[in-house]
């Protein structure tokens, strides 16, 4: 079994944020016919992620190593996915505080960027809980439809062909 977990901030005044697109991609794998998953999207801040996916990850019985994460990144550009394993968080808040919770790195995250083509914001904490705008959205409808194509390609093919696949 394999718990996915969408990060994002529960309140619906941040529903179509930047900083929501995990949640928002987690939506869409609901469209999908996926066996043996968990969805999740954590009711937490995003600050206090790792709170909810550990008790997730106890409640099903499962390790960090059963864990997908999909999460906004500011450090890649508008539209791109990056999927990873066992790497810090970059900064990320949410992902800050999975691996601290979990005391592990050792999980899966898919990565979305959420960066304007102008280039990285100076205050990042104010812009990615900005909505997209509305040039962004077809952008966005095709990347979380993307990245639940990818997460769909990791469940049937495995880690090393999605990352090869998709990692462009």
């Amino acid at each position: 079994m394999i718990l996915i977990i969408g990060l994002g901030n529960p309140p619906k005044k941040y529903r179509k944020t930047r900083h929501n697109i995990g949640s928002r991609t987690v939506d869409e794998l609901k469209s999908l016919n996926l066996e043996n998953i968990v969805l999740a999207k954590p009711t937490t801040f995003m600050n206090e992620s790792g709170k909810a996916v550990k008790n997730l990850l106890r409640t099903y019985h499962l390790k960090p190593s059963n864990l997908i994460v999909i999460h906004d990144d500011i450090d890649l550009p508008l539209g791109k996915i990056r999927i990873v394993k066992n790497r810090g968080a970059a900064g990320h808040k949410g992902v800050e505080s999975i691996i601290k919770e979990l005391k592990t790195k050792n999980f899966i995250r898919f990565r979305i960027g959420v960066c304007p083509k102008t280039g990285k914001p100076k205050k990042t904490e104010r812009f990615i809980l900005q909505k997209f705008h509305k040039e962004e959205g077809k952008v966005i409808k095709e990347i979380t439809k993307k990245t639940a194509e990818a997460i769909d390609f990791f469940l049937k093919e495995g880690l090393e062909k999605v990352m090869s696949r998709f990692n462009k």
